[in-house]
């Protein structure tokens, strides 16, 4: 199983993330905020198999490509249609469902459920089509924990934080991968086979597996057999504040996180303007990294009140306290 994320948008312009969660039988696509032109450089095909938007916050800068997504979407019946963002969100996409003209949707079909991450409880709600989105439908209510999203493969989750309105932080993690040992099957006098396959995906540890003739459980045959190593991981942090509180916060959740795609809106001579603004400096977020001991810091959401030579200037600040530090491979920065 393999997690990557590209960063999508350009420099000091809109941005968004796409990550892939690739098992090797299936491909999952999730969409971190939808700014504008952002979806430009994906083929009609690649959004239509995005199967999860995820949205920080409501602002402008954020959902302004919501349009995009929805021309290729709005009737979709290939896979369900999920939204998710802070409270507010069903709400406001709603607005959006309905800034079109309906007056040939009675035949059509298209099902959305939006929901909204709330304090204690995921409130999810649904629009259909062919009631030209008109009528919020409540849907269910579960009660919020730290994971909002628990697939078989992976886990999504979100975290409140401050922009003088509730955004949030997305950390996806692979669940724990299940490998085979093939070097104790020897000692054991096993001889490998189809069976391996059948251990590797069992579940209940009381079930039978036959070897050679031999019947085991599979819990006795992954004691000896079978590691566990943990998946990969992905942070997607934007437009919010990074005090000492919410670093506190924030330190445990990342640690030891593998990819960290975190905005850069300041240099850290204008922390002042950072701090009144609700958001970060190129050296909190390389301390955020640094503290988490996270594999690399990505950075993004840059503003555009600076220029490109400064922009490297940002990149060089933050790498003086996080090495592991870059811009998106496809923006070329940082290329000679």
């Amino acid at each position: 199983m393999s997690l990557n994320c590209t960063v999508l948008g350009a420099p000091g312009k809109d941005n968004a993330l796409l990550v892939t969660v690739d098992t090797g039988q299936s491909v999952h696509r999730l969409l971190f905020d939808c700014g504008d032109g952002c979806l430009t450089v994906l083929p009609i095909a690649d959004i239509l198999a995005i199967d999860h938007l995820f949205l920080s916050h409501l602002h402008m800068d954020h959902i302004a490509g919501f349009n995009t997504f929805f021309r290729c979407t709005f009737d979709r019946s290939s896979r369900p249609n999920r939204a998710w963002g802070p409270p507010g969100t069903a709400r406001i996409l709603q607005h959006r469902f309905q800034g079109f003209l309906w007056n040939l949707h009675e035949q059509m079909q298209g099902t959305w459920r939006v929901t909204d991450i709330g304090p204690e409880w995921l409130c999810t709600v649904r629009f259909e089509l062919g009631e030209a989105f008109a009528v919020l439908h409540d849907d269910c209510m579960e009660k919020r924990a730290e994971v909002v999203l628990d697939q078989p493969q992976f886990t999504v989750e979100a975290v409140a934080m401050e922009h003088r309105t509730t955004t949030l932080a997305y950390i996806v993690r692979e669940k724990p991968r299940r490998n085979i040992d093939v070097t104790r099957l020897g000692a054991l006098g096993l001889q490998p086979g189809p069976w391996l396959k059948q251990l590797k995906e069992a579940i209940d540890p009381e079930s039978v597996i036959v070897v050679n003739g031999v019947a085991h459980t599979s819990g006795a045959l992954a004691d000896s057999l079978v590691c566990e190593t943990p998946g990969d991981s992905v942070a997607y942090l934007t437009d919010f504040l990074l005090d000492e509180a919410a670093m506190a916060a924030l330190v445990p959740r990342l640690s030891e996180c593998k990819t960290v795609v975190c905005e850069a809106q300041y240099r850290h001579a204008d922390l002042d303007l950072a701090h009144r603004n609700f958001h970060m400096t190129t050296v909190l977020s390389a301390t955020l990294a640094q503290r988490a001991a996270v594999g690399e810091l990505v950075l993004f959401h840059l503003s555009e009140r600076y220029s490109r030579s400064e922009w490297l200037d940002m990149l060089s600040e933050a790498r003086a306290v996080f090495p592991n530090t870059r811009f998106a491979d496809s923006w070329r920065l940082d290329a000679d």
